[in-house]
Order: C-alpha cells, then structure tokens, then sequence
C-alpha cells in the first residue's frame, strides 16, 4: 500500500543538515527580497503621498486612508520579515562556522 522508495527519499530530504554556504546564500537572497519590498514600499508611500484624496465625503477619506495604511503596512511587514530571516540565517552561518573551528 505504502510505497518504501517514496518514504526513503522523504528521509533522506530530511536530514539534510545546514552549512554555512547554503545559510548565506539564503541570507543573501533574503535579504535581496527584504530590499526590494523596501524600495517598493518607499515608492508606494512617496505615490501615496504625492496624490492626496480629493473628497469632501469623510467615509471616503477615512476608507481610502485605512486602504493606504494597510497597503503601506503589509509592504512594510514583508520587509520586516525577509531582513529578519535574512539576519537569522546570517547568524546561523557564523554559529556553524565557530562550532567548526572548535571542532577542528
């Protein structure tokens, strides 16, 4: 029923274990898609800014400034987590570099 080529592999997957090259390879490529949510986060909030609501309706004013708000905010949540991720698995790689220079 249960096909023991298909478990193996998944095993196997499973322990592959960390090096430092792959942690700062995925820190860099983190922390390049932490800046370019960056870069389109300040492009967002400078168009935002530079194209004010024209409406005397406050319904209007205050649905359109929560949408801008929350547009700005996932923006920025996106840039806080990839350079965090990024930072994190910076300090993974210098971590598994010293406990190899103990080791050796």
């Amino acid at each position: 029923m249960t096909d023991p080529n298909l478990t193996q592999q998944a095993d196997i997957q499973a322990q592959v274990s960390p090096t430092p090259l792959r942690c700062l390879i995925g820190s860099v490529i983190s922390g390049g898609l932490g800046f370019a949510l960056y870069s389109l986060m300040i492009s967002i909030a400078t168009t935002f800014a530079a194209k004010p609501i024209h409406s005397d309706n406050p319904m209007v004013v205050n649905i359109s400034s929560a949408v801008r708000t929350l547009v700005v905010g996932v923006t920025a949540l996106g840039t806080c987590i990839f350079g965090l991720v990024a930072v994190g698995l910076l300090a993974l790689a210098v971590q598994l570099l010293t406990k190899q220079s103990r080791l050796s």
